[in-house]
């Protein structure tokens, strides 16, 4: 008795399997992230992608490779909030950083416990025999060898958007938010204080001082407030503080200049974005 023929299906999945081989052998698909990367490019030269999807795809290639320590916002730099601390230093630091949530410590700054969302301060303006302490929601607390992939994924399920990020001596190292995350996919993300260029970068307060742009030229600060900021090799006014101060400016810290004093109010990615400019003495 002769075996049954084969069916028109199992031809078919044989012919497709050929098929596919054959194409795989003329057109050997990317073995390593490097070559994929250049097969995107050549997708965009051949117009099958455009500019924007090509860079996200790129990001969302090169973010497995990346973990919490590359992209984290270093402890010194942290904009952290004392228990201790009145309400009206609180209510200060919140508007001066514009930040949602902050990280609170008791005695040290090592000592985290827990997270104070800036809207929660609303409830202590109306009830002040409230305790900080009740506000305060769980900290996350993630090694610096987290992966961006798997802590992205966290983010989501939990729907935490910030975690403390501890070295291998369990000290904290810093803190990264879902921002940072995502800005390895689509780019940095502007926040409050960012502002068109064409929107303009110097801005006049209601107490007689003026908040400037960290990407403001000195020629245009110069010819703002009539002044003559020293020669250098810098042609931002964040540049050039940054120079003068010897080291990555951080937020609250000041310096006189030409007759102006420059505090920095907002600081991304160790450049300063905006400060609050006044004649010295004001």
């Amino acid at each position: 008795m002769s075996d049954a023929p084969p069916s028109r299906s199992s031809k078919t999945e044989d012919k497709r399997g050929f098929l596919q081989k054959l194409a795989e052998m003329l057109h050997p698909g990317p073995d390593s992230k490097d070559e994929l990367i250049e097969t995107l490019v050549e997708a965009q030269d051949n117009d099958v992608i455009g500019a924007q999807s090509r860079e996200m795809l790129e990001g969302v290639i090169r973010m497995a490779d990346m973990t919490a320590g590359d992209v984290m916002v270093a402890a010194p730099r942290m904009d952290v909030i004392n228990i201790e601390a009145p309400f009206d230093e609180l209510l200060h630091l919140v508007i001066d950083t514009a930040h949602s949530r902050f990280p609170v410590y008791e005695r040290e700054k090592e000592n985290i416990l827990g997270i104070l969302m800036a809207k929660d301060l609303l409830k202590l303006q109306r009830a002040p025999e409230l305790n900080i302490r009740a506000l305060l929601r769980p900290a996350v607390f993630v090694p610096e060898s987290k992966g961006l992939n798997d802590l992205l994924r966290e983010f989501r399920g939990n729907r935490n958007h910030l975690a403390i990020v501890i070295d291998e001596f369990g000290r904290v190292a810093g803190l990264i938010t879902i921002e940072d995350v995502l800005e390895q996919i689509v780019g940095e993300i502007e926040d409050e204080f960012d502002i068109a260029e064409d929107e303009g970068d110097i801005f006049g307060l209601s107490d007689r001082t003026y908040r400037v742009s960290g990407d403001t030229s000195i020629e245009r600060v110069n010819e703002s407030f009539a002044v003559a900021l020293p020669e250098s090799d810098f042609e931002t006014i964040g540049g050039l503080v940054a120079h003068e101060m010897g080291h990555v400016p951080k937020r609250g810290e000041s310096l006189v200049l030409a007759g102006l004093r420059f505090v920095v109010l907002h600081t991304k990615g160790g450049a300063v974005r905006w400060f609050k400019v006044s004649p010295d003495g004001l």
